[in-house]
């Protein structure tokens, strides 16, 4: 029985220790989710029609 109780305090001790760093994964990944889908929209903006110039093709009546 001693052996199961040493065991004990060994697991929840790893639990207590893995725990920060998984809570402070989740958290950096949901800002770089949050960066990236900011940068996403941001990106879009670029691309826009109305931000594009509009460009004057001659219109050829030769062309079938």
């Amino acid at each position: 029985m001693n052996h199961q109780n040493e065991y004990s305090h060994l697991t929840t001790l790893g639990l207590s220790l893995a725990t920060l760093p998984f809570l402070a994964g989740l958290v950096m990944m949901k800002t770089i989710n949050q960066d990236l889908l900011a940068w996403g929209e941001e990106s879009e903006e670029i691309f826009r029609g109305d931000r594009l110039p509009l460009l004057n093709f001659p219109h050829n009546s030769d062309c079938g």
